[in-house]
């Protein structure tokens, strides 16, 4: 390692209700190593623009602020470098200095952080390579969870559970459109805060299992037929088959985003083509559709205290980890490995190798397929994360 105590930090990818969490953490911690602290502003296309800020002279009332606010501090992109962008950054770093980088981000950001710390190994300069995780969609491997999630997860099981007191209350068939391109764990968080069998959501589709189309609107008017209702939550993801996107199949003007994937969460055009499918097939007149979009990820109010704990934690403990190691890494939480009411959580090191650029998907044991819902043993799994704080409500009457 170089003798110079200079850090960097960024932020990457959609922004989480506690990402600031894990980046005051990183403060907090290396504030007590005397480390000269500078902070990308909008990611790794702050450091291409040279956007630096000093962020040492922050004082504690205000990192308080900064920890509990939703949203990305110091500003995020969706840049995906390839080999010539990284070494760029790597020539930046080492312009300035730079000993430690902390990139806060999920699998695209540890990708990034891999090749960096490569090109920087090969040009036998010093730098170590620290991958935060985050992620609302819960998709890096050898990650039990991921910061980011569980506020996600409490917000859409508030939403779904709200929902399904206001179809009880004007009966008809809702569809809720969630986040989730390749792991359905979001859209699985719907069911959290269902009480009772009849409760919604009723039906659940997420990208891990073929989806078709005859049989979401037969499932439909099964349960609308039992209940007079129905609500459904949707993962953005759903594939068919042969594993194509199953918005790739009716939209007709494809919008792509920097990395290449087509716009999902962006449109509300698969929420109206399946209620308009269920419309016109099952003769139901109230068929309601949203697409929630940006607001799973920093709702206001919505923070899970478990994973606002955490995401602190976690960058704490990528300072405590980079001391130790001396080289680069990914900060991780350990998978569990059984599934029960005393939830404990342990944070561990991974190599940049094994988690850049992988997406993990939901176990099949978290679903079933003939019900087209959750197990119990994914809310057991899920449950935890979410926290405690949650208003009570009754269906007494």
């Amino acid at each position: 390692m170089s003798n110079n105590n200079n850090i960097l930090i960024a932020q990457g990818g959609g922004p989480t209700n506690v990402i600031n969490q894990s980046l005051v953490g990183i403060i907090a911690s290396e504030k007590k190593n005397n480390s000269r602290i500078f902070g990308s502003v909008n990611g790794v296309n702050g450091i291409i623009n040279n956007k630096f800020k000093i962020l040492n002279k922050i004082s504690n009332k205000n990192l308080q602020l900064i920890k509990n606010t939703p949203g990305a501090a110091l500003g995020s992109t969706r840049d995906k470098p390839d080999a010539n962008y990284c070494k760029e950054i790597y020539h930046i770093l080492k312009k300035k200095k730079i000993s430690k980088f902390y990139y806060i981000g999920g699998n695209d950001s540890s990708d990034s952080l891999r090749i960096i710390s490569k090109f920087s190994s090969e040009m036998n300069y010093n730098l170590q390579c620290i991958h935060v995780p985050k992620t609302i969609d819960n998709d890096l491997v050898f990650n039990d969870h991921t910061p980011g999630f569980g506020s996600a997860a409490k917000y859409v099981a508030q939403l779904f559970s709200g929902i399904n007191y206001d179809v009880k209350s004007l009966p008809g068939v809702y569809i809720g459109v969630v986040m989730g391109r390749h792991a359905g764990y979001l859209t699985a968080a719907s069911s959290l805060l269902r009480n009772k069998a009849s409760d919604g959501p009723h039906l659940i589709f997420i990208p891990e299992f073929p989806f078709n189309l005859e049989t979401f609107k037969n499932n439909i008017k099964k349960i609308f037929k039992n209940y007079g209702r129905c609500v459904v939550a949707v993962s953005e993801g759903i594939q068919n088959k042969q594993k194509e996107l199953f918005t790739e199949t009716i939209k007709k003007s494809n919008e792509y985003d920097a990395h290449g994937n087509i716009q999902l969460s962006g449109s509300g055009i698969l929420g109206d083509f399946l209620a308009n499918e269920i419309k016109s097939s099952l003769k139901i007149s109230r068929v309601r559709s949203d697409t929630l979009g940006y607001s799973q990820r920093s709702f206001l109010g919505s923070a899970s205290e478990v994973d606002q704990k955490e995401a602190f934690d976690i960058g704490c403990a990528a300072v405590k980890f980079s001391k130790k190691l001396r080289k680069s890494f990914s900060v991780g939480i350990e998978e569990r490995k059984i599934f029960t009411k005393r939830y404990e959580v342990k944070f561990i090191v991974n190599k940049l190798d094994d988690i850049a650029g992988k997406t993990k998907v939901m176990h099949h044991s978290f679903y079933d397929q003939k019900k087209f819902n959750v197990t119990n043993k994914f809310l057991n799994y899920c449950k935890p994360l979410i926290g405690k704080n949650f208003p009570h409500t009754s269906s007494i009457i």
